[in-house]
């Protein structure tokens, strides 16, 4: 899956929780944590065609993020941030981490036909890679109803409860849009007047 399904999957457990503005951030940056292995891309790309050239996408993509060992370094870094109901956040980061985990066995596949290994019991074993044969291309249509869905649950959390993913950047453009969302899709009363 993309990095904004992956967010946008991870932003609706966030935004379903009942945290404050702080855990669900934690949430929902613990569902794209595992892509920072991929920020090797940066080097490899910079130094492709030299004599001294880095494959650390190659090498290290869906391998140092992708595991039991960073899961648990994000969940408790998560249960550190959180200033509340942190065993909460941490299970609910846990949780979002794994769900990253899920979307990348069901639906990863690169162009070439590589289905990309998730090795979960890393740093501690070498013993499990996770592979699903049936494993969905990056740009095959389930990606894209998962994003659907995911944008949908998130103009809907915006409406009712008053908050985007937006706040985890700036309070002011959360607000904005959430008013924006609320004018649009007004909240209906609660009552109906009697004559």
């Amino acid at each position: 899956m993309s990095p904004i399904t992956h967010f946008l999957v991870s932003w609706s457990v966030a935004g379903a929780s009942g945290l404050g503005r702080r855990e669900r951030a934690a949430i929902a940056l613990a569902g794209v944590a595992p892509d920072l292995d991929g920020l090797g891309i940066v080097p490899e790309l910079l130094t492709r065609g030299s004599t001294h050239s880095l494959p650390w996408f190659s090498e290290y993509h869906h391998v140092l993020g992708h595991n039991l060992g960073f899961a648990i370094v994000v969940t408790i870094a998560g249960f550190i941030f959180a200033r509340a109901q942190r065993w909460k956040t941490a299970l609910l980061v846990l949780l979002s981490f794994h769900l990253h985990l899920l979307g990348d066995v069901i639906g990863a596949r690169g162009p070439d036909g590589f289905q990309w290994p998730i090795p979960y019991l890393l740093p501690f074993s070498h013993r499990l890679d996770i592979v699903w044969h049936g494993q969905w291309a990056l740009n095959a249509w389930p990606n894209f109803v998962t994003t659907g869905i995911g944008l949908i649950i998130m103009f809907v959390i915006a409406r009712n409860r008053g908050y985007s993913p937006l706040e985890i950047i700036s309070k002011r453009a959360d607000a904005t849009f959430g008013s924006a969302v609320r004018n649009r899709f007004p909240l209906k009363a609660s009552g109906t007047a009697t004559t």
